[in-house]
């Protein structure tokens, strides 16, 4: 049998990289999915509305890949869904156009997705690299939709089943702001199945200041909002572990705050500035 009468057989993967603004790293990103050792794969790159200067580095590239579509800009979670809905494949591999996988990452993954009905997303441990170049490793912990229902416990960059994709609807296209990832996982997850993490850092995620996770951070509590009341039924099925943490947000933020109160610059602040305020006061 010829290699590609092998290659045939297995399952299609399709690796789906949004780019937007990316041409410093997008060619890396790229390059670690054409170096998979799972020989049946397509690669689709979505443009969403790049710049001139990533625009050209696209292009150098595109005869390196199955698929580049070009859009407007309209969010990582529209151009996940649009580069999915033109792909082939049994399998999905969303990936970051900053980010890179190893090469063994699709051959681990799908294994697992064909040995076990019960998964339904497959990730792995990742390498942080910021901005110095100095690493971390983070470890998802996996697990349920019990894991999932107060924090993203997979990598947004992991692979699922195109057919479990299609019967959530996809991504949340009107979440521009970030933790689309996590919401699109409890969706999957909210009837049955789990996530498994490859006890290998197979992935490496580069810290930015500008990237989606900081973003969403800033508005966190916006888009907590937003996913508890969309996902109500979920959260009010686990009503008691529901308010454990909003007390446990509350006694979080009002420690915090006696920490920064009692240290001993703010002390000394507090002590300069009081006069400054006595003497503002008599002239308002």
């Amino acid at each position: 049998m010829s290699l590609s009468s092998i290659q045939n057989t297995l399952p299609k993967v399709s690796i789906v990289i949004p780019c937007y603004n990316d041409d410093q790293y997008i060619e890396q990103s790229v390059q670690s999915a054409l170096n998979q050792t799972y020989p049946n794969i397509e690669i689709i790159v979505v443009d969403d509305g790049s710049n001139t200067k990533t625009k050209e580095v696209l292009k150098k590239i595109e005869p390196k890949i199955t698929q580049l579509i070009t859009q407007e800009n309209q969010g990582q979670s529209t151009a996940r869904n649009v580069g999915i809905k033109a792909s082939k494949g049994d399998f999905i591999l969303v990936l970051d156009s900053d980010d890179y996988f190893e090469a063994s990452f699709c051959k681990e993954a799908v294994t697992i997705l064909q040995t076990s009905d019960e998964v339904k997303i497959v990730t792995c441990q990742s390498i942080l690299l910021y901005s110095d170049n100095t690493k971390s490793l983070y470890i998802p912990k996996g697990g349920n939709i019990k894991n999932f229902m107060y924090a993203n416990c997979a990598l947004g960059t992991s692979m699922f089943k195109k057919n479990d994709w299609a019967s959530v609807s996809g991504y949340d296209q009107s979440m521009r702001a970030g933790f689309e990832d996590w919401e699109f996982f409890i969706r999957l997850l909210s009837s049955e199945g789990t996530a498994f993490v490859i006890q290998k850092p197979l992935y490496t995620y580069r810290k930015r200041e500008i990237s989606t996770t900081a973003k969403a951070n800033k508005v966190q509590y916006d888009l907590l909002y937003y996913i508890f009341t969309k996902n109500s039924k979920l959260y009010q099925s686990d009503f008691d572990s529901f308010i454990s943490f909003f007390l446990n947000k509350i006694k979080l933020a009002e420690t915090t705050q006696y920490k920064y109160k009692n240290k001993i610059d703010y002390k000394v602040g507090t002590f300069i500035l009081k006069p400054l305020r006595v003497i503002k006061s008599f002239f308002k």
